[in-house]
């Protein structure tokens, strides 16, 4: 069995019209929600053999708190230029590459291509979850997906399933 967590970056800044899309910080709201995903984090049985994340700002600060509540030793972290914008296309690539001695991978990224992945993969589980996925995919959103595939090259759309999709209003709800 393999897993794959999918994290979109929080709510990030507009304010400095000086600031490149790629360098956009977190706001307030933002850092907010990613220390209380990464508190969601720590409460679930999935930790993570690998992190792969965007090397844009607010996904690096995003992922901040959450290896901080992952404690020691963290697992391996890759923060890679391919990531940025990435289409469902090159998600689902990259993913397939990952090596088969990892069995749970964190993706930090961006809208659209983790919402698509995120529809592509999940293939079954609780159907309120799949409908508030296919809904919308808003930012400091979390999907836990179980693959029955032995190895990443078989990652294939509908395969996985959807154990929980987690959004940050819903902690302040649960």
């Amino acid at each position: 069995m393999k897993a794959i967590l999918l994290l979109r970056h929080a709510k990030s800044a507009w304010s400095d019209p000086r600031l490149g899309d790629h360098d956009r910080p977190l706001n307030g709201r933002g850092e907010r929600a990613a220390k209380a995903m990464a508190d969601h984090f720590a409460q679930i049985d999935h930790r993570p053999d690998l992190v792969l994340c965007s090397t844009a700002m607010r996904t690096r600060q995003t992922l901040a708190p959450l290896v901080a509540r992952l404690g020691t030793p963290a697992p391996p972290i890759a923060l890679e230029d391919g990531l940025y914008l990435a289409p469902l296309e090159r998600l689902m690539a990259r993913l397939q590459s990952v090596p088969e001695d990892v069995s749970t991978v964190l993706l930090v990224g961006h809208n659209d291509g983790i919402w698509q992945l995120a529809e592509t993969l999940a293939g079954r589980g609780p159907p309120a979850a799949i409908a508030a996925l296919r809904e919308k995919y808003p930012t400091g959103a979390l999907t836990v997906l179980r693959l029955p595939a032995k190895a990443w090259q078989d990652l294939a759309a509908g395969s996985g399933e959807l154990l929980d999709f987690v959004q940050p209003r819903d902690l302040t709800r649960r």
